[in-house]
């Protein structure tokens, strides 16, 4: 979603092309992974490969996540262009993945930190996912590090004060609700979400908008949590499916509380997306979550430490319980978004970060050459993965 909408708001300011994983889809160069290749850093690695020979005749390359760092690499290396790589997350910070994808761990930790210790320029989504590259990564000189958030089209991601997609999916308007979205991993926190919900207020709903597992364990444990919690209380309900956006945005502005229990989050866009929606937050106190949710302004944030269930649900209650105060955090929420977070604003400042480098341009042979930015940005098909 950040690569979808920095481009649109990019194509009006500089000569772009994209270029990322999976189906054609208009106005995008795409690549798929070799038909050989089955395991899944191997196939990321082979669709870098592709990409880097893509982007020929490019002036400047900006990659999103390790998926497409790896190709920003290559790519400088062989046309001796500028490299800028977004950091939505970062490797070291996500040791569960080791577990689950073992020796593919290795490869994508070290596609990330080929591409970042060498990147010409970094940006950071939040001041704590910089503190973060510097801390993982200290061969990075903090000069080429830099801040840029996240973004939010507050002209999509409004109030809709419609009503038919919750009729749709069982919600009952006439009742509180607290809603979560989100993939079901480790990172999102959800299984500490169904822990503390075993302690929200029994009037309220709970909509669990959390689909594409991890993995199958994962996916089997939160299954096991949801029935456990459906079966000590009512209104608990689990939209598995990945929605499209017009109805999440309708869910979202209608719930009460959005939750966000995330134990890693570089940023939170999701919570963007909610405040955008005019709906009050409560999230944990970690990473860039707090750059983002202002504490009793626009939400609730709660430390994430051995009380974490029990103090999440307090906040949750307190909302559930004053839906006039949900209701002041979630129209502060709206005005911070449209006036801190516009995705044209986010684009001028890449566009400058872009200008800081084009002045020069690299050859094989260290000399360098003026050149003017024509830029590809290359991206997975999930940018935030």
């Amino acid at each position: 979603m950040h690569v979808e909408y920095l481009a649109r708001e990019l194509r009006d300011l500089v000569d772009l092309t994209v270029h990322a994983f999976g189906a054609k889809r208009e106005g995008v160069q795409t690549y798929r992974p070799w038909d050989e290749l089955h395991d899944t850093a191997l196939a990321t690695m082979s669709v870098d490969l592709a990409m880097a020979e893509g982007v020929a005749g490019t002036e400047l390359v900006h990659s999103h996540t390790w998926y497409a760092n790896f190709a920003g690499h290559l790519a400088k290396l062989m046309y001796g262009i500028p490299h800028v790589a977004t950091t939505h997350s970062l490797e070291p910070m996500r040791p569960w993945k080791e577990e689950q994808l073992g020796g593919g761990y290795a490869l994508s930790s070290f596609c990330e930190r080929t591409a970042l210790e060498a990147a010409d320029a970094i940006v950071a989504v939040s001041g704590a996912m910089r503190e973060d590259v510097l801390r993982c990564y200290p061969a990075v000189d903090p000069s080429r590090v830099t801040v840029i958030h996240n973004g939010i089209d507050t002209a999509e991601y409004e109030p809709d004060e419609r009503t038919d997609v919750l009729e749709r999916r069982g919600i009952d308007p006439s009742k509180p609700y607290v809603i979560f979205v989100g993939r079901i991993t480790h990172q999102k926190g959800v299984e500490h979400l169904l822990e503390a919900a075993h302690s929200f207020d029994p009037s309220a709903q709970l909509v669990l908008c959390a689909g594409a597992p991890d993995t199958k364990e994962i996916g089997e444990r939160v299954a096991v949590r949801v029935a456990e919690l459906q079966a000590s209380r009512d209104g608990v309900l689990w939209i598995e499916e990945m929605l499209p956006r017009p109805e999440v945005i309708q869910l979202l502005t209608h719930a009460t509380v959005f939750v966000c229990p995330s134990i890693y989050e570089p940023l939170g866009i999701v919570n963007l997306e909610a405040m955008a929606c005019g709906t009050a937050v409560v999230a944990s106190r970690i990473g860039g979550i707090p750059e983002v949710v202002d504490e009793g302004v626009t939400g609730f944030l709660v430390d994430h430490d051995e009380d974490f269930a029990q103090n999440f649900a307090a906040r949750v209650n307190e909302l559930v319980a004053d839906p006039e105060l949900a209701a002041r955090l979630g129209e502060a929420g709206r005005r911070r978004a449209v006036e801190e977070f516009s995705w044209r604003r986010i684009a001028e400042q890449t566009v400058a970060l872009y200008e800081s480098l084009s002045g020069q341009r690299t050859l094989a042979n260290g000399h360098s050459r003026s050149s003017q930015a024509r830029t590809s940005a290359s991206s997975s098909a999930s940018s935030s993965s």
